[in-house]
């Protein structure tokens, strides 16, 4: 099982996701949103942030189903897709991460051939607080 590795900036957005809130960094001078967390604002230089909760919807911007050979870890649960996912209330933000049937469902839970770019996707947390995403129309 995959752990986050977390790190001063970012630390935030795992604590949420664990509570089951999906939240990004957002400039508390401009209010740009950005991700990945990082001390200053690209936009107005500001180091001023906050950590706005969004709604967990989006579509799939882009995705891949790796197939073998991989790293061993990885090789016995392929294939699996990993998707990128464009927020639907801060499309400048695209988070990358599996879609699947359920919050604890396993990697290969949907048939490779059910995932469409644009499909609309809702965040979903498994128990780790990892965030996933699940077809908002199965």
């Amino acid at each position: 099982m995959l752990s986050p590795v977390t790190d001063p900036d970012g630390a935030p957005f795992w604590q949420y996701a664990a509570q089951g809130e999906l939240r990004v960094q957002t400039c508390a001078d401009c209010g740009e949103p950005r991700f990945p967390p990082r001390p200053c604002c690209p936009h107005c230089q500001s180091f001023a942030s906050a950590w706005r909760r969004t709604s967990g919807q989006g579509r799939v911007w882009s995705y891949v189903v790796p197939h073998p050979p991989l790293l061993p870890g990885y090789a016995e649960r392929a294939p699996y897709n990993v998707v990128v996912v464009e927020l639907t209330d801060a499309p400048r933000i695209r988070l990358v991460g599996n879609l699947v049937t359920g919050p604890d469902a396993p990697l290969d839970s949907l048939a490779p051939d059910r995932i469409r770019i644009g499909a609309k996707v809702q965040a979903v947390f498994d128990t780790t607080g990892l965030v996933r995403w699940a077809l908002e129309r199965p």
